[in-house]
C-alpha cells in the first residue's frame, strides 16, 4: 500500500507541475475542469444522489465552468468572492460547529457548487497571475498539513475536533501554524519573485495571511471529512490508487486558493 501511495504521489506531482508551469492558459484551465467535474461526481456521491442524478450534477458543474470561462460581469465576480469569505469565514465554521447533518438535496447541490466552482476559478485566476504563487499557496498546504500530522503523532494529546476527524489535535494545529511561518520566511528569503505582488506588505503581514489560511485549509479538511462521516465513508471515491478520490485530495485546497484569490481582489493584488 505504502508503495502505491508513494508512486501514485509521484505521477500526481509531476504531471501537475508540469502542467501548472507549461501548459497554456485554455490547457490549464480544461485540465483543472476535468478535475473538477470529477470532483462535482464525488459530491454527488457524498450527497447520496441517485445514479442518474449524479449524471445530471456532474454535467450541471461541466456547464457551468464553461459558462465562468466565456467570461462574466465584474460586480458578479465580486458577489461570487464575498459568497466564497462569507461561506468559508463563518458558515462552514458554524456548520462544524454545531455537527449540522443536512441532507436536503437542493442544498447540498448549492454547497458543493460553492466549494467546487471557486476553487476552479481560483486555479485559473491565480495561475493566470503567476505559476509560482499557485506553487506557493498550494505547496503552504501541503507543508502545514504535515507538519499538523506529524507534530499531532509526536506531541498530540487534545482533540480539535473528536467528532469529526479524531486524528486531529490542537497540537498538530500549533505544528502547522509554525511549519507555515517558516515556510512564508523561506519563500521571501529564497524566493521572493513568487512573491512579487506581496512586495508592500510586510513580512509580518504575511505571516498573518498565511496563518489564516492555513486556519482556512484546517476548516476546509474538517468540512469535508465532515460531509463523508455524514455519508457513512471513508473516502469520497477509489479513484487514486492508495490516496482515495480527487475530493481527498484536494480538501483543504477548495478552502484556501478561493479564500486566497477573494482576500486578494477586495486587497486589489488579484491582477
Amino acid at each position: 500500500m505504502l508503495k502505491q501511495r508513494i508512486i501514485a504521489a509521484l505521477v500526481l506531482i509531476s504531471g501537475f507541475l508540469a502542467a501548472l508551469f507549461y501548459f497554456p492558459h485554455w490547457a490549464w484551465a480544461l485540465l483543472m475542469g476535468v478535475v473538477t467535474v470529477g470532483a462535482a461526481w464525488e459530491w454527488a456521491r457524498l450527497s447520496g444522489y441517485s445514479s442518474s442524478n449524479r449524471v445530471f450534477y456532474t454535467m450541471g458543474v461541466a456547464i457551468l465552468l464553461v459558462l465562468l470561462y466565456a467570461g462574466t460581469n465584474e460586480w458578479i465576480l465580486k458577489l461570487f468572492w464575498v459568497a466564497v469569505l462569507v461561506f468559508w469565514l463563518a458558515i462552514a465554521p458554524l456548520w462544524l460547529i454545531r455537527h449540522g447533518v443536512i441532507r436536503h438535496p437542493l442544498i447540498l447541490a448549492l454547497t458543493g457548487l460553492i466549494v467546487l466552482l471557486p476553487t476552479w476559478l481560483a486555479l485559473v485566476m491565480l495561475r493566470d497571475i503567476s505559476a509560482s504563487l499557485v506553487l506557493f499557496l498550494m505547496s503552504l498546504i501541503w507543508v502545514a498539513d504535515s507538519a499538523a500530522y506529524f507534530s499531532g503523532r509526536r506531541w498530540g494529546k487534545h482533540k480539535l475536533a473528536p467528532r469529526v476527524s479524531p486524528g486531529k489535535t490542537w497540537e498538530g494545529v500549533a505544528g502547522a501554524l509554525l511549519a507555515a511561518v517558516l515556510y512564508v520566511a523561506l519563500w521571501r528569503w529564497f524566493a521572493p519573485e513568487a512573491l512579487v505582488h506581496f512586495s508592500a506588505i510586510p513580512i509580518g503581514g504575511l505571516i498573518l495571511a498565511a496563518g489564516l489560511l492555513v486556519v482556512i485549509s484546517i476548516v476546509g479538511d474538517l468540512f469535508e471529512s465532515h460531509m463523508k462521516r455524514c455519508a457513512g465513508m471513508k473516502d469520497s471515491s477509489h479513484l487514486i490508487p492508495g490516496h482515495g478520490g480527487i475530493l481527498d485530495r484536494i480538501d483543504s485546497q477548495t478552502s484556501v486558493l478561493p479564500v486566497a484569490l477573494a482576500l486578494m481582489v477586495f486587497a486589489g493584488l488579484g491582477r
